[in-house]
């Protein structure tokens, strides 16, 4: 057996049926109904898919992520939803009305509803950070006195009140994101798109921003769909997931769930660099693939809740009349729940090892077998 060889590794699976992220699918603010996007052949490319037969519901008032890795269908899902495109083949729903649907006046008018976040700021040179957030109520026809009295309450959510007289060139990275955001807001939208918003900003800022959104989404209650192909950005913010590839949906769940218990090898394969649970490197060099005399198996165990690593460890003991060894252990809160990963030495050999899996499994707990130790 390999090393790192799980004896529970997920096999590929087909796309998933039709299953809504929202617990009531009438209460969903989005809803995808059978949509396809095909762009045609142009010139000397050919057709793209970009998505299939996507049906999927994002729940009022929610954080969802949508990940996937770059050309899986993430920017064709986001300009469905806001009307940029329309789909090939099915239904786009925004707050009960089909956007797919609408065109001309009633499609912008639609579009106010729905704020969008640029990677790259996408804010105008010309223009201070006030008159950056004032743009789009320019074009829906406020007054003066309503456009200063609303971009004075948005610099003032967004924490850079003393910033309304800068220039984009005078601004750090963060605060022209909190003046993108700010003018995504300015509409009053109920849906608000992250289009891989922190994707240019180092991690400190990227964190800011985040907790940012997290505040807008408790405050205002805006449902905010996060496009991204980060884990580590979902694992931060958000409550519900969805992973694409190859324009399907393959995964989709509470984050936590995802997090302790991922089916498709893709959402393995964004685990793997987010989660943070590799093998400590002291370790790593002791393994060995057969079983050592007089030492331990080492076991991977994903456990969820504040006491989860504690109860698993004794329970375990107790089953295999053993002391069973704490190796390595971390515990992150994904989702606003508790997620570890734990390794685990199992004395008593290959057998041992056996009735350990099988008893976790039982409970429906992921294990690896990792190998083993002296």
């Amino acid at each position: 057996m390999n090393v790192h060889q799980s004896l529970t590794t997920a096999q590929p699976v087909a796309p998933l049926p039709s299953i809504s992220l929202a617990s009531d699918a009438s209460d969903a603010m989005i809803r995808f109904e059978a949509v396809s996007k095909v762009y045609p052949a142009y010139r000397d490319k050919p057709s793209v898919h970009a998505l299939q037969a996507v049906d999927l519901a994002i729940p009022r008032g929610s954080i969802t992520g949508v990940i996937g890795r770059s050309g899986a269908g993430k920017s064709s899902l986001v300009r469905l939803i806001n009307g940029l495109e329309k789909p090939s083949t099915g239904r786009v729903i925004v707050d009960g009305r089909e956007i797919s649907a609408l065109a001309g006046r009633e499609l912008r008018l639609a579009q106010r509803s729905i704020g969008m976040i640029f990677q790259h700021f996408n804010l105008l040179s010309s223009r201070t950070a006030a008159d950056n957030i004032a743009l789009p109520l320019e074009i829906a026809g406020w007054s003066r006195a309503d456009i200063a009295t609303r971009v004075a309450e948005l610099l003032e959510l967004v924490g850079i009140a003393d910033k309304c007289d800068r220039y984009p060139s005078e601004l750090s990275g963060g605060q022209k994101q909190r003046i993108g955001i700010a003018r995504a807001l300015a509409t009053r939208p109920n849906v608000l798109l992250s289009d891989e918003a922190t994707s240019a900003l180092d991690p400190q800022t990227t964190r800011a921003i985040l907790d940012l959104l997290a505040n807008i989404n408790r405050e205002l209650g805006v449902t905010i769909v996060l496009i991204t192909h980060e884990m580590s950005v979902v694992r931060q913010l958000a409550k519900e997931v969805a992973v694409i590839d190859g324009g399907h949906v393959v995964e989709r769940g509470h984050v936590a769930d995802i997090f302790t218990h991922p089916r498709h090898p893709v959402t393995q394969a964004f685990l793997s660099e987010a989660i943070g649970d590799s093998v400590p490197v002291s370790l790593q060099s002791r393994l060995s693939s057969q079983p050592v005399p007089g030492g331990q198996a080492v076991l991977r165990v994903q456990v969820r809740g504040t006491e989860a690593g504690d109860k698993v460890v004794g329970r375990l003991s107790r089953e295999l009349s053993h002391d069973v060894a704490l190796l390595s252990a971390r515990i992150d809160e994904i989702g606003g729940q508790h997620v570890g990963s734990l390794i685990l030495g199992i004395p008593g050999g290959e057998a041992a090892a056996r009735q350990a899996q099988a008893y976790l499994s039982q409970h429906e707990i992921p294990v690896e077998h990792l190998g083993y130790v002296a």
